[in-house]
């Protein structure tokens, strides 16, 4: 009997011990809501796929706050392991000497498989060195498309099944849309002084976003974009305010852009892919469709490719080898076909490997779902120039913040297209320097 107690007390220790030995992997993230949920959800299928490690992934805020954290966090050596980072925080990631370990050399250490030729080239590009290392793992890549409510055009006398190609058509009918009073205004965008605005806005027409590949080639990049075409947009977007065509939904995401589409006040919307989601969710009284991003027909070039948003995952220094192999672990699995086409399927960001979207392709979720590659497509629909392979500026954010607050200028009339977007260049490359200064 004493044999029997002694052996189970050993079992259980030794299971206990089993128990504990689980290495911790913390995760600190931005996803929200539905795709908080999401996100919890592929974390916990990891950590059931295997015993040796268990992530925990932490909501931080939004993608500001957690860069900011996550800053604070390394100074007082309380950093976590993987932190998610939006795209235009790539520039401030790479600068921060010491803290960041790249995926490519986190790979390679750990002897898992890694091979970067299988992801999108527009996402590869956007998170690699200029010796086309990848720095971070991409995870969330998103680019705005046109989304438009198909009910409002057949009312309104338009071809549902053929949405607006050039902004010309995009003026055109959103002026029959409110005469023949389907919907009060033409158009909504999110992000418009920014994402959409300039910076897909200049892509889209291969146009320079900066110098030096867009900030790609070195730290004394400037910004580009003030010329004739941006201001040529934005002072479009002032007149059509003026007449009702288009709609301003805010500052940054544009909070009031999305809900104007959803109330079918607007009859179109442009917006993340990754808005896909909620906004089936909330289109119940209409059909929606899929388009690409409108073009000026006359310029040369265009259009040309989209640019990506959304985050990568960082690997931070400070951890020890069992960490950094669990952190690798979870990495090769997020980046598995099946669980990238899963994550696709379910909130519209990308797939960001070619074998996720061939998987896509097989399980005939694109024939089930028409307009549902739209952002592939887009996205891919030339190989990327230096002017719409992507942007690295630092302190992005910060610039950001300028251009809503000119934009605003334009809009209120305090200020011409031309005027504001030279101001927001002139402040945006005072910021520039600052950055430069600061990390040479």
């Amino acid at each position: 009997m004493k044999k029997t107690l002694l052996a189970s007390g050993t079992a259980l220790a030794l299971l206990a011990q089993g128990a504990y030995a689980q290495t911790e992997v913390t995760w600190w993230h931005s996803m929200s809501g539905e795709l908080g949920t999401k996100l919890e959800s592929i974390t916990a299928d990891f950590n059931a796929s295997q015993s040796d490690y268990t992530v925990t992934p932490i909501y931080r805020g939004s993608y500001e706050e957690s860069l900011v954290g996550t800053i604070a966090a390394f100074r007082a050596n309380e950093q976590p392991v993987l932190v998610q980072v939006y795209e235009v925080g790539t520039g401030t990631m790479m600068a921060a000497k010491g803290a960041v370990y790249p995926v490519y050399q986190l790979m390679a250490d750990t002897g898992l498989p890694f091979d970067p030729s299988s992801y999108l080239s527009a996402v590869v590009g956007y998170y690699s060195d200029t010796e086309g290392n990848m720095l971070s793992m991409p995870f969330n890549s998103s680019t705005p498309i046109l989304y438009y409510n198909k009910t409002v055009f057949e009312a309104a006398g338009l071809d549902p099944e053929q949405p607006p190609q050039t902004w010309a058509e995009v003026e055109s009918f959103s002026r029959q849309i409110i005469e023949a009073d389907a919907a009060s205004c033409g158009i909504a965008l999110s992000y418009a002084a920014t994402w959409v605005g300039t910076e897909n806005f200049s892509a889209w027409h291969n146009q320079p976003i900066g110098t030096l590949e867009n900030g790609f080639g070195g730290l004394a990049t400037e910004l580009q974009l003030n010329g004739p075409l941006q201001v040529r947009f934005w002072e479009d977007l002032k007149k059509w305010q003026d007449e009702g065509v288009f709609r301003y939904g805010g500052p940054a995401g544009g909070a009031e852009a999305a809900p104007s589409f959803y109330a079918q006040t607007c009859a179109m919307f442009i917006g993340s892919s990754a808005s896909r989601a909620g906004i089936m969710n909330n289109a119940t009284d209409f059909e929606v469709g899929f388009g690409f991003q409108p073009h000026y027909d006359d310029v040369a070039g265009a259009p040309q490719n989209s640019i990506i948003g959304g985050a990568t995952l960082w690997v931070l220094r400070g951890h020890d080898e069992a960490e950094y192999q669990g952190a690798a672990a979870f990495l090769n699995y997020l980046s598995s076909a099946e669980v990238q086409a899963d994550w696709h399927q379910a909130t519209g960001y990308l797939p960001i490997t070619q074998a996720a979207y061939d998987l896509s392709t097989e399980q005939g979720y694109y024939e089930a779902n028409p307009g549902s590659d739209t952002s592939i497509r887009q996205l891919t629909l030339n190989a990327p120039t230096e002017n719409s392979k992507g942007l690295r500026f630092g302190n992005f954010t910060q610039i950001r913040a300028v251009f809503d607050q000119e934009l605003e200028a334009t809009l209120s009339g305090a200020k011409t297209a031309e005027q504001a977007l030279n101001d927001a260049v002139a402040n945006g490359n005072q910021i520039l320097r600052d950055f430069e200064a600061a990390n040479q």
